[in-house]
C-alpha cells in the first residue's frame, strides 16, 4: 500500500504543474485523499466488510465531493485533478496512470445488470464534465474531451469529442470528416419540421 501511495504522489507531481512538493500533495490534494481512502474501502469491501467500506465511501463523498463506489477497481498512479463532482460506479475499472478531471461520471445507463460501467485502459485522460455511460472499454492512451458523452468502445490512441462522442484523432492523425460543431443542424428544429410536414399532409387528407 505504501508503494501505491508513492506511485500516486509521483504521478501527480509529474502531471500537475501546480504541485510544488510531495508534502503538499499528500496533505492538500482532495483527489489523492479520495483515492487513498478508496483503496482502504476497496480492501474492506473485498473482505466482506461492505458496510464499513460504504461508510468510508460516503464520508469521502461528503468531505471531498468525489464518489467512488468501494467495489470499483482503481489502478496505480491514478490522478483525480480538482475532483469535485466525480462519480465512479460499482463495476467501473480504471487502469494505471489515468487522469480524471472534475465533473466526470463513469456511470451506467440504468438498463444493464452485472458489469454496467466503463473500463478505462492505461494512460487514459478524461476531460472535465465528460460522461462515460455503459459497459464498454476505452483503450490505452485514449483521450476523452471535456463534456463529451461516450456510449461505446473507444480504440486505443484515439481522441473523442462531442455528444455523442466521435473519434476525431487516431494515432495523432486527424480523422477525415465534418466535425464542425458550430454550423451543425439543430436536431430539435429538424424534428419540428418533420412533424409540421406530417401535420400538413394529414390536414390535406382530412380536407379531401
Amino acid at each position: 500500500m505504501f508503494d501505491q501511495i508513492k506511485n500516486d504522489i509521483k504521478a501527480i507531481m509529474e502531471r500537475d504543474p501546480a504541485a510544488r512538493n510531495a508534502f503538499e500533495v499528500f496533505f492538500m490534494y482532495p483527489g489523492f485523499k479520495a483515492v487513498m481512502r478508496h483503496r482502504v474501502a476497496h480492501k474492506l469491501y473485498n473482505k466482506g466488510h461492505k458496510f464499513i467500506a460504504t461508510r468510508i465511501s460516503n464520508k469521502t463523498r461528503r468531505k471531498y465531493g468525489i464518489e467512488i463506489h468501494p467495489a470499483a477497481q482503481i489502478g496505480n498512479g491514478v490522478f483525480i485533478d480538482h475532483g469535485m463532482g466525480v462519480v465512479i460506479g460499482e463495476t467501473a475499472i480504471v487502469g494505471d496512470n489515468c487522469t480524471i478531471y472534475q465533473g466526470v461520471t463513469l456511470g451506467g445507463t440504468g438498463k444493464d445488470k452485472g458489469k454496467r460501467h466503463p473500463t478505462l485502459g492505461n494512460n487514459v485522460l478524461v476531460g472535465c464534465g465528460a460522461k462515460l455511460l455503459g459497459n464498454f472499454t476505452v483503450g490505452d492512451n485514449a483521450k476523452i474531451a471535456a463534456n463529451a458523452v461516450v456510449l461505446s468502445d473507444v480504440p486505443e490512441n484515439c481522441t473523442c469529442v462531442g455528444i455523442p462522442a466521435r473519434i476525431v484523432r487516431r494515432n495523432n492523425e486527424k480523422i477525415a470528416g465534418n466535425f464542425d460543431h458550430v454550423h451543425m443542424p439543430d436536431p430539435i428544429s429538424q424534428e419540428f419540421c418533420r412533424i409540421q410536414i406530417r401535420l400538413d399532409n394529414l390536414e390535406k387528407k382530412q380536407a379531401e
